[in-house]
């Protein structure tokens, strides 16, 4: 179990910096590297989802939004459920 939640949170990342080494995908879509940067460490799954919407959706209306929003909310699961598993396992001993 635990392996599953560290690919969860390592995956988004080695995909940042795969699409920051080997495309303009990031750069293009925020313009500068400070939220790309925070992005990497705090959002990194929104980061992608806001650059997918802006490159191929033109940004956050329609579908692009609804993208963005989908990125937030596995974000905050991955966040969230972590830490609920954590309170599970201290209630139990």
């Amino acid at each position: 179990m635990c392996l599953v939640v560290v690919l969860a949170l390592l995956t988004p990342r080695l995909i940042m910096v795969l699409m920051w080494l080997f495309s303009n995908y990031l750069s293009h879509a925020y313009g500068t590297w400070v939220w790309p940067l925070l992005g990497f460490f705090f959002l990194p799954t929104t980061t992608i989802a806001f650059a997918i919407a802006q490159n191929e959706f033109g940004g956050f209306r329609g579908w692009g939004a609804v993208i963005t929003v989908l990125g937030v909310l596995f974000d905050l699961g991955v966040i969230g459920g972590a830490r609920g598993r954590g309170i599970l396992r201290r209630d139990r001993a």
